[in-house]
Protein backbone atom coordinates (compact mmCIF):
# COMPACT_ATOMS: atom_id res chain seq x y z
CA UNK A 1 0.00 0.00 0.00
CA UNK A 2 1.42 3.27 -1.20
CA UNK A 3 1.30 5.80 2.39
CA UNK A 4 3.18 9.46 3.41
CA UNK A 5 6.52 7.59 3.41
CA UNK A 6 6.71 5.65 0.26
CA UNK A 7 9.65 6.20 -2.16
CA UNK A 8 10.19 5.77 -5.67
CA UNK A 9 12.19 4.71 -8.30
CA UNK A 10 11.94 6.71 -12.00
CA UNK A 11 12.49 5.60 -15.45
CA UNK A 12 13.32 8.77 -17.61
CA UNK A 13 13.48 8.97 -20.95
CA UNK A 14 11.25 10.21 -24.20
CA UNK A 15 9.31 8.67 -24.89
CA UNK A 16 8.59 6.06 -21.78
CA UNK A 17 5.11 5.54 -21.89
CA UNK A 18 6.14 2.20 -23.92
CA UNK A 19 8.26 0.69 -21.30
CA UNK A 20 7.25 -2.41 -19.65
CA UNK A 21 9.95 -1.97 -16.56
CA UNK A 22 6.84 -0.27 -14.41
CA UNK A 23 5.08 -3.72 -14.64
CA UNK A 24 8.23 -6.03 -13.83
CA UNK A 25 9.83 -4.07 -11.34
CA UNK A 26 6.68 -3.41 -8.92
CA UNK A 27 5.78 -6.90 -9.16
CA UNK A 28 9.34 -7.33 -7.93
CA UNK A 29 8.79 -4.48 -5.19
CA UNK A 30 5.54 -6.33 -3.98
CA UNK A 31 6.77 -9.12 -3.67
CA UNK A 32 10.10 -8.14 -1.72
CA UNK A 33 8.03 -5.98 0.23
CA UNK A 34 9.96 -2.84 0.32
CA UNK A 35 8.14 0.56 0.46
CA UNK A 36 9.19 1.54 -3.25
CA UNK A 37 7.02 1.94 -5.92
CA UNK A 38 8.32 2.32 -9.96
CA UNK A 39 7.31 4.58 -12.00
CA UNK A 40 8.23 6.37 -15.76
CA UNK A 41 8.50 10.21 -16.28
CA UNK A 42 9.05 11.80 -19.43
CA UNK A 43 11.58 14.30 -19.79
CA UNK A 44 12.14 16.45 -22.66
CA UNK A 45 15.95 17.14 -24.01
CA UNK A 46 16.06 20.42 -22.21
CA UNK A 47 14.69 19.99 -18.79
CA UNK A 48 17.19 16.53 -17.96
CA UNK A 49 19.40 18.18 -15.67
CA UNK A 50 16.25 20.37 -13.55
CA UNK A 51 14.47 17.23 -13.80
CA UNK A 52 17.35 15.14 -12.21
CA UNK A 53 18.34 18.08 -9.43
CA UNK A 54 15.00 18.40 -8.33
CA UNK A 55 14.98 14.40 -7.97
CA UNK A 56 17.44 14.54 -5.23
CA UNK A 57 15.50 16.84 -3.48
CA UNK A 58 12.60 14.39 -2.86
CA UNK A 59 12.19 10.64 -2.07
CA UNK A 60 13.47 9.61 -5.25
CA UNK A 61 16.14 6.59 -4.50
CA UNK A 62 16.88 5.76 -8.24
CA UNK A 63 16.34 6.05 -11.41
CA UNK A 64 17.02 4.01 -14.73
CA UNK A 65 17.69 6.28 -17.27
CA UNK A 66 16.65 5.65 -21.02
CA UNK A 67 16.70 6.55 -24.53
CA UNK A 68 17.95 9.93 -25.63
CA UNK A 69 19.72 9.94 -22.38
CA UNK A 70 22.14 7.45 -21.61
CA UNK A 71 25.04 9.67 -23.19
CA UNK A 72 23.93 13.21 -22.23
CA UNK A 73 23.51 12.05 -18.36
CA UNK A 74 27.22 11.55 -17.79
CA UNK A 75 27.88 15.16 -17.30
CA UNK A 76 25.30 14.77 -14.16
CA UNK A 77 26.76 12.31 -12.32
CA UNK A 78 29.84 12.35 -9.98
CA UNK A 79 30.92 8.78 -10.26
CA UNK A 80 30.71 6.45 -12.96
CA UNK A 81 31.25 2.50 -13.19
CA UNK A 82 34.11 1.48 -15.61
CA UNK A 83 31.36 -0.28 -17.22
CA UNK A 84 29.68 2.49 -17.91
CA UNK A 85 32.87 4.15 -19.17
CA UNK A 86 33.30 1.29 -21.42
CA UNK A 87 30.36 1.44 -22.88
CA UNK A 88 29.81 5.32 -23.33
CA UNK A 89 26.67 5.04 -21.83
CA UNK A 90 24.74 4.56 -18.48
CA UNK A 91 21.26 3.14 -17.67
CA UNK A 92 20.99 3.02 -13.98
CA UNK A 93 21.82 5.87 -11.38
CA UNK A 94 21.33 6.55 -7.54
CA UNK A 95 22.12 9.28 -4.96
CA UNK A 96 25.91 8.31 -2.93
CA UNK A 97 26.50 9.40 0.65
CA UNK A 98 26.93 13.39 -0.28
CA UNK A 99 23.53 13.19 -2.36
CA UNK A 100 24.86 12.94 -5.67
CA UNK A 101 24.83 10.65 -8.87
CA UNK A 102 26.45 7.51 -8.93
CA UNK A 103 26.15 5.64 -12.17
CA UNK A 104 26.51 2.20 -14.00
CA UNK A 105 25.17 0.10 -16.76
CA UNK A 106 23.59 -3.22 -16.36
CA UNK A 107 22.75 -4.21 -19.63
CA UNK A 108 26.18 -6.15 -19.87
CA UNK A 109 24.86 -8.45 -17.42
CA UNK A 110 21.58 -8.59 -18.72
CA UNK A 111 22.15 -9.23 -21.74
CA UNK A 112 24.70 -12.40 -20.50
CA UNK A 113 22.27 -13.71 -17.96
CA UNK A 114 20.35 -16.37 -20.37
CA UNK A 115 23.97 -17.32 -21.89
CA UNK A 116 25.87 -17.64 -18.41
CA UNK A 117 25.73 -21.64 -18.32
CA UNK A 118 27.30 -22.14 -21.76
CA UNK A 119 30.83 -22.41 -22.27
CA UNK A 120 31.94 -20.38 -25.50
CA UNK A 121 35.72 -20.65 -25.54
CA UNK A 122 36.82 -20.95 -28.99
CA UNK A 123 33.33 -20.20 -30.53
CA UNK A 124 32.28 -17.90 -32.63
CA UNK A 125 29.75 -15.10 -32.84
CA UNK A 126 27.89 -12.67 -35.06
CA UNK A 127 26.21 -9.30 -34.03
CA UNK A 128 23.77 -7.80 -36.11
CA UNK A 129 23.81 -4.13 -36.00
CA UNK A 130 26.22 -1.72 -35.05
CA UNK A 131 23.99 1.50 -32.43
CA UNK A 132 24.41 1.19 -29.48
CA UNK A 133 22.62 -2.42 -28.21
CA UNK A 134 25.60 -3.73 -29.60
CA UNK A 135 28.56 -2.29 -27.76
CA UNK A 136 26.76 -4.10 -24.53
CA UNK A 137 26.28 -7.41 -26.45
CA UNK A 138 30.19 -7.23 -27.68
CA UNK A 139 31.43 -6.25 -24.43
CA UNK A 140 29.10 -9.46 -23.33
CA UNK A 141 30.90 -11.81 -25.65
CA UNK A 142 34.02 -10.42 -25.04
CA UNK A 143 33.16 -11.33 -20.85
CA UNK A 144 31.90 -14.59 -22.21
CA UNK A 145 35.41 -15.84 -23.68
CA UNK A 146 33.99 -15.78 -27.37
CA UNK A 147 37.33 -16.32 -29.68
CA UNK A 148 35.56 -14.92 -32.78
CA UNK A 149 32.91 -11.95 -32.74
CA UNK A 150 31.54 -10.25 -36.16
CA UNK A 151 29.31 -7.54 -36.89
CA UNK A 152 27.02 -6.90 -40.08
CA UNK A 153 25.69 -3.82 -40.50
CA UNK A 154 24.21 -1.41 -42.61
CA UNK A 155 25.96 1.46 -41.81
CA UNK A 156 29.64 1.91 -42.49
CA UNK A 157 30.33 4.84 -40.60
CA UNK A 158 28.84 3.25 -37.21
CA UNK A 159 30.67 -0.04 -38.05
CA UNK A 160 34.27 1.67 -38.50
CA UNK A 161 33.49 3.44 -34.95
CA UNK A 162 32.44 0.49 -33.07
CA UNK A 163 35.36 -1.99 -34.59
CA UNK A 164 37.48 1.31 -33.02
CA UNK A 165 35.57 1.37 -30.08
CA UNK A 166 36.70 -2.48 -29.13
CA UNK A 167 40.43 -2.57 -30.46
CA UNK A 168 42.25 -2.80 -27.38
CA UNK A 169 40.41 -6.04 -26.22
CA UNK A 170 39.33 -8.15 -29.18
CA UNK A 171 40.11 -7.49 -33.14
CA UNK A 172 36.14 -7.85 -34.47
CA UNK A 173 35.00 -8.46 -37.66
CA UNK A 174 33.30 -5.90 -39.58
CA UNK A 175 31.09 -6.35 -43.01
CA UNK A 176 28.38 -4.74 -44.69
CA UNK A 177 25.23 -6.64 -45.28
CA UNK A 178 25.29 -7.30 -49.03
CA UNK A 179 28.96 -8.68 -47.83
CA UNK A 180 28.38 -12.01 -50.29
CA UNK A 181 30.51 -13.69 -47.35
CA UNK A 182 27.88 -13.55 -44.78
CA UNK A 183 26.65 -16.43 -45.66
CA UNK A 184 29.53 -18.01 -44.59
CA UNK A 185 29.83 -16.24 -41.16
CA UNK A 186 26.07 -17.19 -40.71
CA UNK A 187 26.53 -21.11 -41.15
CA UNK A 188 29.65 -21.27 -39.29
CA UNK A 189 28.05 -18.86 -35.83
CA UNK A 190 27.54 -20.63 -32.51
CA UNK A 191 25.53 -17.26 -31.42
CA UNK A 192 23.82 -15.15 -33.50
CA UNK A 193 22.57 -11.50 -31.88
CA UNK A 194 20.38 -9.42 -33.70
CA UNK A 195 20.49 -5.86 -32.07
CA UNK A 196 18.56 -4.31 -35.06
CA UNK A 197 14.79 -3.01 -34.60
CA UNK A 198 13.90 -5.50 -37.63
CA UNK A 199 10.80 -7.36 -35.98
CA UNK A 200 9.98 -5.18 -33.43
CA UNK A 201 6.21 -4.91 -33.11
CA UNK A 202 4.68 -1.55 -34.55
CA UNK A 203 1.56 0.03 -35.22
CA UNK A 204 1.14 -0.77 -38.53
CA UNK A 205 1.90 -4.60 -37.01
CA UNK A 206 4.48 -5.29 -39.31
CA UNK A 207 6.64 -7.92 -38.04
CA UNK A 208 6.61 -10.49 -40.28
CA UNK A 209 10.23 -9.71 -41.87
CA UNK A 210 13.79 -10.52 -40.89
CA UNK A 211 16.92 -8.30 -40.75
CA UNK A 212 18.36 -7.84 -44.07
CA UNK A 213 15.86 -10.01 -45.77
CA UNK A 214 15.39 -14.01 -45.91
CA UNK A 215 17.66 -14.49 -48.61
CA UNK A 216 20.47 -13.33 -45.94
CA UNK A 217 19.75 -16.18 -43.39
CA UNK A 218 19.74 -19.26 -46.15
CA UNK A 219 22.97 -20.67 -44.45
CA UNK A 220 21.43 -20.45 -41.13
CA UNK A 221 21.82 -24.50 -39.47
CA UNK A 222 20.52 -25.68 -36.72
CA UNK A 223 23.38 -25.68 -34.08
CA UNK A 224 23.30 -21.88 -34.08
CA UNK A 225 21.62 -20.08 -30.96
CA UNK A 226 19.94 -17.15 -32.14
CA UNK A 227 19.26 -14.59 -29.20
CA UNK A 228 16.59 -11.66 -30.38
CA UNK A 229 16.95 -8.43 -28.53
CA UNK A 230 13.03 -7.96 -29.47
CA UNK A 231 11.09 -8.73 -26.68
CA UNK A 232 7.70 -7.58 -28.59
CA UNK A 233 5.78 -9.63 -30.14
CA UNK A 234 7.55 -13.44 -28.57
CA UNK A 235 8.73 -15.06 -30.35
CA UNK A 236 9.76 -12.66 -32.94
CA UNK A 237 9.64 -13.55 -36.62
CA UNK A 238 13.40 -14.18 -36.29
CA UNK A 239 12.96 -16.73 -33.56
CA UNK A 240 10.08 -18.44 -35.29
CA UNK A 241 11.97 -19.01 -38.41
CA UNK A 242 15.30 -19.60 -36.05
CA UNK A 243 13.07 -22.42 -34.72
CA UNK A 244 11.40 -24.08 -37.48
CA UNK A 245 15.32 -24.58 -38.65
CA UNK A 246 16.38 -26.44 -35.46
CA UNK A 247 17.74 -23.51 -33.22
CA UNK A 248 17.93 -22.75 -29.92
CA UNK A 249 16.47 -19.57 -29.53
CA UNK A 250 16.02 -16.45 -26.59
CA UNK A 251 14.25 -13.58 -27.08
CA UNK A 252 14.74 -10.18 -25.39
CA UNK A 253 12.40 -10.72 -22.47
CA UNK A 254 15.50 -12.64 -20.34
CA UNK A 255 17.78 -9.82 -21.18
CA UNK A 256 14.72 -6.73 -20.10
CA UNK A 257 14.37 -8.31 -17.17
CA UNK A 258 17.90 -9.54 -15.69
CA UNK A 259 19.17 -5.98 -16.52
CA UNK A 260 16.11 -4.81 -14.42
CA UNK A 261 17.09 -6.99 -11.63
CA UNK A 262 20.46 -6.00 -11.71
CA UNK A 263 19.34 -2.43 -11.31
CA UNK A 264 16.96 -2.73 -8.40
CA UNK A 265 19.63 -5.11 -6.27
CA UNK A 266 22.09 -1.44 -7.20
CA UNK A 267 18.92 0.64 -5.74
CA UNK A 268 18.59 -1.61 -2.98
CA UNK A 269 22.48 -2.02 -2.18
CA UNK A 270 22.55 -5.75 -3.16
CA UNK A 271 19.62 -6.77 -2.16
CA UNK A 272 18.80 -10.64 -3.98
CA UNK A 273 16.51 -9.72 -6.48
CA UNK A 274 13.90 -12.67 -7.58
CA UNK A 275 14.04 -12.91 -11.75
CA UNK A 276 11.39 -15.21 -11.64
CA UNK A 277 8.76 -12.97 -10.00
CA UNK A 278 9.62 -10.04 -12.69
CA UNK A 279 9.30 -12.56 -15.52
CA UNK A 280 6.64 -13.85 -14.93
CA UNK A 281 4.55 -10.40 -14.31
CA UNK A 282 6.30 -9.18 -17.89
CA UNK A 283 5.04 -12.86 -19.87
CA UNK A 284 1.62 -12.23 -18.58
CA UNK A 285 1.82 -8.62 -19.60
CA UNK A 286 2.82 -9.36 -23.25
Amino acid sequence: MITSKTSFIALIGNPVSHSLSPIMQNAALQYLGLDLIYIAIPCKDEDLELVLNSLKKINCKGLNITIPFKEKVFELCSEISPIANKLKAINTIKLNSKQEWSATNTDVEGFIYPLKSISFRKKQSLVLGSGGAARSVIQGLIDLNFSIISVVSRNEESLNKLIKNFENQIQIKGLLDNDNRTKNFIEEADLIVNTTPVGMKTSKNEVNILPYGDTFWRSLNSKTIVYDLIYNPAPTHLLKYSDKKGCITIDGSQMLVAQGMKSLSFWTNGLEVPFHIMNEALRKYL
